[in-house]
């Protein structure tokens, strides 16, 4: 199975405080690692390629051993309004003033409806 995974910036990649590799995910996840990159295909979950190494995943979009509830959704609303992984990486951890903080802060405070909302606001 090949895994296109996008290279970020440093300025986009100092946006996320913690990263995980995809070891590191199926592990918490409880999960294989074939079942991991799935998740990445499917784009259920982000990973960009940070340096030579491979993909690797925001802390943050972990809850426990799952991926943090309104994040797929609002992966495929990114997707469908035109935004690549990295466009919608920097998006996610971008500070929004009128949210108050990052979209990805207003997912995990339980606001992914909100959220959505703005994201398919993109598309127009």
């Amino acid at each position: 199975m090949t895994l296109s995974v996008a290279q970020i910036d440093r300025d986009t990649e100092q946006l996320v405080n913690e990263w995980l590799t995809l070891p590191e995910v199926a592990e918490r996840m409880q999960l294989s690692l074939g079942r991991t990159k799935q998740l990445l295909k499917d784009h259920k979950l982000l990973g960009v390629r940070r340096g030579s190494g491979g993909p690797h995943v925001p802390a943050v979009f972990l809850d426990g051993n799952d991926v943090m509830k309104g994040l797929p959704g609002t992966l495929t609303v990114l997707q469908d309004a035109g935004y690549d992984d990295v466009e919608a990486l920097r998006w996610l951890f971008t500070p929004d003033d009128s949210l108050p903080g990052s979209p990805i802060e207003a997912i995990r405070a339980g606001r992914h409806t909100e959220v959505k909302r703005r994201a398919q606001a993109l598309a127009f």
